[in-house]
């Protein structure tokens, strides 16, 4: 595994590696809407990125991961946007593939982001949008 980590690392230098969502089911469905093409953006809470996790850079690939650690597929991130979460647009909520409706983004996302450190209506989330670089074809 970390064989295959630092090849792809080689390969896209300075790419960071992540998880999508907060468990392997989760993780496993999000995975598999970017490889259809489904899911092209991603959000996060900025608080977040300032303290656990590097901050997606346009320009920059990065190695989505299993839940279990192995590569799943790589993207590039072409956009980003800070803004409160009341203020994410039913562009920017559909483009991450996971609800047809604006209302149901946010219903999902409070419920994650209060499994997650905390949520409220004014925080400010980091929207990502992303191109798929290379599916990696292996399913865990």
């Amino acid at each position: 595994m970390t064989g295959q980590i630092d090849t792809l690392r080689r390969r896209y230098p300075g790419a960071v590696t992540f998880t999508f969502g907060d468990g392997p089911e989760l993780c496993a469905e999000l995975i598999a809407l970017v490889r259809t093409g489904k899911k092209v953006a991603s959000c996060g809470s900025l608080a977040q990125y300032q303290t656990t996790e590097p901050m997606p850079q346009p320009g920059r690939r990065d190695i989505a991961l299993h839940w279990d650690g192995t590569p799943a597929l790589v993207i590039e991130t072409v956009q980003i946007v800070q803004c409160r979460f009341c203020d994410v647009t039913e562009a920017m909520a559909l483009a991450e593939g996971e609800d047809d409706s604006l209302e149901g983004w946010r219903d999902g996302h409070r419920r994650y982001f209060e499994r997650n450190g905390g949520f409220s209506w004014e925080m400010m989330v980091l929207w990502e949008k992303f191109v798929l670089v290379e599916n990696l074809g292996n399913t865990a």
